[in-house]
């Protein structure tokens, strides 16, 4: 299927948005990622039914939304806002529209926000690799509990600094391990030939990404407790940072509670129980200098973390399935297109059959 590129206002904001597919097809919302824009769906709109309804936003700060500030106290609630308010949109989707929700790694913490804050809006949830239910960067064990008391997460000051100067100002060499291009290559795939003649489309949409204190990655604060730094008050890195990123207990309390797919792969290298972007792990490894040990910083279990949540979501009466797919990176949807349109359309299926 084709889209087509629509700017409307919402939330305050301009809001840039691709749109797929007759405005009374099943209504699917796509959410995408960290340093990312909706570019990032366009491969899989190819694959997707002339069926469906698909509506993609470009998040505040990424793409052509506006470059509005991201208060990283709110976690990924501003996020969250932008896109519930786009349901309220005339055009985007027929009045009433209850859309199966799709949201890749950030994108699947605003799509877990979303249905926290709208349940009754939200038919179906797919989280791709998504953000761990208790945050991004430290806390400890799989109930969340933090490292130490006053733990904030690393936020942004977890960064790598070159490649955020290597982003702002729109590097797209392969020059170094730290160029957009070879973060995209090494990072966000676990085979880099699986980006195909796409790669330079996803390049150009990761260059979109606004930086600054605002925006990517955000403030960073100094910390007493290793590695020195903490979540500060704006950016994006803070909002998903266990300080102010945590919803599992709202997760499991909401009283619409729809289907729940979890698709990712066992080679993911940024959400996971090993995660490369996860500091105690990389001091655990030797590359970070420091450590103070298991005991006091050990790796976030980011996988464990979500499997836990969505036990007790099903528990308390939800359903939901997890998905892994073997040697398969952080993109599924890239990756491994055929499976995870199955089981996108498994979960609009599911929500079209009631």
């Amino acid at each position: 299927m084709r889209s087509a590129r629509h700017m409307v206002q919402a939330n305050g904001i301009t809001q840039a948005v691709r749109v797929a597919g007759p405005p009374d097809g099943v209504p699917v919302l796509l959410v995408h990622g960290n340093v990312s824009s909706s570019a990032f769906w366009e491969p899989l709109l190819a694959r997707l039914p002339e069926t469906l309804r698909v509506v993609a936003p470009d998040l505040r700060g990424y793409g052509e939304t506006d470059t509005a500030p991201v208060d990283a106290t709110r976690g990924l609630d501003d996020f969250a806002d932008d896109v519930a308010a786009l349901l309220a949109v005339p055009g985007l989707f027929a009045p009433g529209a209850r859309p199966v929700v799709a949201g890749h790694s950030l994108g699947g913490g605003v799509a877990m926000r979303l249905l926290v804050g709208h349940p009754e809006r939200v038919a179906g949830l797919l989280l791709e690799a998504p953000v761990s239910p208790y945050g991004f960067g430290g806390t400890r064990d799989l109930d969340g509990t933090p490292t130490t008391p006053d733990f904030a997460g690393t936020g942004a000051g977890g960064a790598n600094q070159d490649f955020v100067v290597r982003l702002a100002a729109g590097d797209r060499s392969a020059d170094g391990p730290t160029s957009p291009r070879a973060v995209l290559r090494a990072a966000y795939v676990a085979d880099p030939a699986s980006l195909g003649d796409d790669e330079d489309l996803l390049l150009e949409s990761m260059l979109t990404t606004a930086t600054g204190d605002d925006n990517y990655p955000g403030t960073a604060v100094a910390s007493p407790h290793w590695p020195g730094t903490a979540a500060g008050p704006r950016g994006v890195l803070n909002a998903l940072a266990p300080a102010h990123f945590r919803l599992a207990d709202e997760l499991v309390a909401v009283l619409v509670k729809p289907p729940v797919t979890w698709v990712r792969g066992d080679a993911d290298v940024i959400v996971s129980d090993t995660s490369l972007f996860d500091l105690a792990y990389l001091g655990q490894l030797g590359v970070v200098p420091g450590w103070p040990g298991e005991a006091q910083c050990p790796p976030q279990p980011m996988v464990g973390q979500t499997r836990a949540v969505l036990d007790r979501y099903a528990a308390a009466g939800g359903t939901y399935r997890e998905v892994v797919l073997p040697g398969c990176g952080h993109s599924p949807h890239l990756e491994r297109p055929t499976e995870f349109v199955a089981e996108l359309l498994a979960l609009v299926g599911e929500n079209a059959t009631g």
